[in-house]
């Protein structure tokens, strides 16, 4: 009896062990890439008219090889990569999402570009992160509606549990092609996931995991220079900032803070995903460095074609990096 206790402590401590190492992994990475794939974007970028037959066609010509080959060249570990965001548009199949908001024909596309880009990114050695908002798309106002979203300080039990449910599905879908989650704008964590009963952030980490216990995730409440965790439901720190010389991280500890790995994200460009850089080689090398020595990993945000290719001016940079960086 005494020997099956014993032996039960020890898997619950390696089972908690475990858990709280899904993102060690980041402090090897280093740096990763983030693009912003949204046709609400691409119709600045691009003065693109899309509707649900252009996104289709521009879905099924996506070069993710070609991506996957950028990505691996200029030396970065892993990629975030967006599912949507506000237009409603995404960019992968969801039977449950369909469902729910009634919307016909369907604003999600036929091909599987998520899948398909984790086969040419894991092919390369690189991981995998997907985007996802936590709100509704609120350029959609009849998906808004379906879903049962308010905008602002609201619990959203309603919406909480349909968005739990879509999510579940592509986790379930996607299984160990996701290596992890970068949940956008969880900016009132008190109201609608700090709570006892479900949904909360423990029953919106399990949807994210559904399919692939070992899927790290991070929830982001928006820009702040200070990087910390907001809850212990996450793996790493979203790390959010747009000002890289005002970051500060309090009492770093291997590569972490609070228990939550060290993770921060900014933008190349003038804008999220699109303009031109703005930075000097030297100021996103030692702001890369800032974090990495910190135990930390830094993404970037690159603008991307329509092609499924990041510009030229941002690959000289991402390379700067991954030829400065050391493994």
């Amino acid at each position: 009896m005494m020997k099956r206790c014993c032996f039960l402590l020890l898997l619950l401590l390696c089972i908690k062990v475990h858990a709280q190492d899904r993102a060690a992994w980041m402090q090897k990475a280093k740096f990763g890439v983030m693009t912003h794939y949204l046709p609400d974007w691409l119709r600045q970028t691009e003065n693109l008219k899309i509707d649900v037959a252009k996104w289709n066609e521009l879905i099924d010509h996506f070069d993710v090889n070609a991506l996957a080959d950028q990505v691996k060249g200029v030396g970065a570990s892993y990629m975030i990569f967006t599912i949507g965001q506000n237009s409603g548009f995404y960019d992968a199949p969801n039977s449950t999402y369909d469902k729910i908001v009634g919307i016909k024909p369907s604003k999600c596309s036929r091909r599987d570009l998520i899948a398909d880009l984790s086969d040419a990114l894991h092919k390369r050695g690189l991981k995998l992160i997907v985007y996802m908002p936590s709100g509704a798309p609120n350029g959609d106002s009849t998906a808004k509606r379906a879903l049962q979203w308010q905008n602002g300080p609201h619990p959203n039990k309603e919406f909480q549990n349909n968005w739990e449910q879509i999510i579940r599905e592509w986790s379930v879908r996607w299984g160990t092609k996701v290596d992890g989650w970068w949940f956008d704008g969880c900016y009132w964590p008190n109201i609608m996931y700090r709570t006892e009963t479900t949904p909360n952030f423990k029953s919106f980490a399990a949807a994210a995991r559904a399919g692939n216990p070992n899927s790290i995730v991070g929830f982001n409440p928006g820009v702040f220079y200070r990087l910390s965790s907001i809850t212990p439901y996450e793996d790493y720190i979203a790390g959010e900032i747009n000002k890289d010389d005002l970051v500060t991280i309090n009492h770093p500890y291997d590569g972490k803070v609070d228990d939550k790995q060290i993770h921060a994200l900014s933008n190349l460009g003038e804008k999220w995903g699109m303009g031109k850089p703005r930075f000097t080689l030297e100021q996103i090398i030692g702001y890369t460095k800032k974090i990495n020595d910190a135990g930390g990993a830094m993404t970037w945000d690159a603008p991307i074609q329509s092609s499924g290719l990041i510009y030229p001016a941002y690959i000289e940079q991402l390379s700067a990096i991954g030829k400065t960086i050391s493994r």
